[in-house]
């Protein structure tokens, strides 16, 4: 199992927006789909037996989608960068991925790369399309601004320090005559073997990190939630603690639950399902001994 998972939330789109996103990326398909039972549709305010999530595969990395209400939106702190192997596969994904949506970087050549464009989607999440000549790979990217600024290079630090098989493998700093001189102008870093990137920035923007892009820790054992919760949670807003989510202290949303939760939610013994929903709905931190009693 991938052992960080991208989380999206949608505001009753989900099930539109994953179909729509298998289309774009060979090696792609909707995995599983769970819906809203009696009890969490009650907490939801969404709809008994309505789409809840979609675990869902592009090009072979694995993410998961909610419909959650209309509670939270994406924003460009959190995007998707792809890196295309020909120009011709670059231009295809952006004239699919942009209809419908908002060009926040046209795309065409930067000092930077031979081909590049940033985007927000019809649904609203946010997509770097990068032609690197290299083989095809979606990393998702970390944009620290506003009161995040200049906290990336300690943001890396720390992420890497919690997982293992992780690592910076590149780190570019703003030059000296830059007015954002000693931060992070890219970096290239993995948890647990999986890439990601990040950049800080002082520009204006009007947006910072939400809860609609989370990433979900997959855990193996009591032992393991209880560490990267305590770690992770350390710092961060404890008003954002429930049902195995949380926000750090840089404002990027976590959910640390235990690799087979979704086996146990999508039980086809709808009375035990129902019981772990019930369950998962009171706590903040998740017990897996408390959520297998329940599913028993």
């Amino acid at each position: 199992m991938q052992k960080i998972t991208p989380f999206l939330w949608y505001n009753n789109r989900a099930e539109e927006d994953v179909k729509f996103y298998t289309t774009l990326f060979s090696n792609s398909k909707i995995n599983f789909t769970t819906r809203y039972n009696e009890a969490s549709a009650k907490a939801s305010g969404q709809e008994n037996g309505s789409v809840m999530t979609l675990s869902f595969r592009l090009n072979g990395q694995e993410f998961v989608s909610i419909n959650g209400g209309p509670y939270f939106t994406f924003t460009p702190a959190i995007s998707l960068f792809v890196n295309c192997s020909t120009e011709q596969e670059t231009d295809e994904l952006w004239k699919k991925l942009s209809q419908g949506g908002t060009i926040l970087m046209e795309l065409k050549n930067y000092p930077f790369s031979q081909k590049f464009g940033w985007l927000q989607d019809k649904f609203g999440l946010s997509w770097q399309i990068n032609f690197a000549g290299s083989e095809q790979m979606i990393i998702p990217f970390l944009m620290f601004n506003g009161n995040q600024y200049a906290r990336a290079e300690e943001a890396i630090n720390f992420y890497t320090s919690l997982f293992n098989n992780s690592g910076i493998d590149n780190l570019i700093r703003y030059p000296s005559d830059n007015q954002s001189a000693g931060s992070v102008m890219h970096a290239a870093f993995k948890f647990n073997g999986q890439q990601f990137m990040a950049i800080d920035s002082n520009f204006e923007h009007n947006f910072t990190f939400t809860e609609a892009f989370s990433f979900v820790v997959n855990c193996d054992s009591q032992d393991e939630i209880d560490f990267f919760w305590n770690k992770l949670s350390e710092g961060g807003d404890e008003n954002a603690q429930q049902c195995g989510w949380l926000k750090d202290k840089y404002g990027v949303s976590w959910q640390i639950v235990p690799s087979l939760l979704g086996k146990l939610l999508n039980n086809t013994d709808a009375a035990k399902a129902k019981s772990v929903m019930q369950v998962v709905l009171k706590m903040k931190k998740l017990d897996l001994n408390i959520l297998l009693e329940a599913a028993r």
